[in-house]
Order: structure tokens, then C-alpha cells, then sequence
């Protein structure tokens, strides 16, 4: 039986091209089920494991990206004094594709269609590898945590909630 061939978004092409280690996960999905919980529980991994990659307006500095556990929420207001802002709101769902590239469902941190200041939050700085996606709906990056943010010019911070 011929294997699928993998269908290389600009993340993957993106790491590729930086000779970084990652493993793709695939996995169905629909219109309905979007979030990244159910990203987790269709490609099987741990939801402590998995990163949601959402993409901010600072008044100051315009777009800024943050990826956090997707079992937690975004501090908005740490993630503005982070980022050097007064205020910080999440991009209108409208903007995101001519934004990042990306739709929502599918939005990775890396390969965006300009680099945009990058947060990660600072859990992910002692783990092993986390998951992003991938750039594509259905399509998860297991990557290092470290690689992560060599390849996103990113900074790890305390930006979640709790």
C-alpha cells in the first residue's frame, strides 16, 4: 500500500528548511470541533502536551502571538505588560487569515505570513516537547519547546491565567 504523501504547510516547510527536529500527527476533523481539545482527544495526545496558538492586538505593538496549554486561558493583561502594551485584545476571527495565512482551527505560531512578537507560556520551557499546530486543520507539529522558540524569535513568559 502506497504511503499518504504529507502535504508540507509553510511551518513544515519553514522547519525543514532550519533542519529542526518534528513529528507530524494527523487526525479528522470538523466545522463543528475546531478547539483545541478536541485537536487532542482525535489525534490521541495528553492535553497538557498540546498548545493553542492565539493571535492578539497590542495598541502599542500591533499583533502578538502567544501559544499556552490548551486546558488554560490567556491573562490578556499579563500578556500586554509582556509584550510592552497598556492593553491587549484578541484579533477579530475576521483578520486572522489575512493576518497570520491561517484559519482558525489551523493557526500555527510558526510560518506566519510576517514574524509577529511570540509568547510561549513558561510551562512549556521545562517540558520535553509540546504539540502546535501545524498550520492545517488536522495537522499537529510535536516539536521541542526550545526549537519552538528559536524558529518563532519567541519568549517564553507567564501569560496564562490562575
Amino acid at each position: 500500500m502506497k504511503k499518504k504523501k504529507l502535504q508540507k504547510t509553510n511551518a513544515i516547510r519553514m522547519l525543514d528548511s532550519a533542519g529542526v527536529d518534528y513529528h507530524v500527527h494527523e487526525y479528522s476533523w470538523s466545522e463543528g470541533h475546531l478547539d483545541a481539545k478536541s485537536a487532542a482527544e482525535k489525534a490521541g495526545m495528553p492535553l497538557g502536551k498540546i498548545y493553542k496558538t492565539l493571535v492578539t492586538l497590542g495598541e502599542k505593538t500591533g499583533v502578538t502571538v502567544a501559544c499556552i496549554p490548551v486546558a488554560n486561558e490567556l491573562d490578556l493583561k499579563a500578556l500586554a505588560k509582556e509584550s510592552g502594551n497598556k492593553k491587549i485584545e484578541m484579533l477579530p476571527m475576521k483578520d486572522l487569515e489575512k493576518t497570520t495565512g491561517y484559519l482558525r482551527g489551523g493557526c500555527s505560531p510558526i510560518g506566519m505570513k510576517k514574524s509577529f512578537p511570540t509568547y510561549i507560556a513558561a510551562p512549556a520551557e521545562v517540558m520535553e516537547k509540546i504539540v502546535v499546530s501545524a498550520g492545517k486543520r488536522g495537522m499537529q507539529i510535536e516539536i521541542s519547546p526550545s526549537d519552538l522558540v528559536n524558529i518563532t524569535d519567541a519568549s517564553y513568559a507567564d501569560i496564562c491565567m490562575g
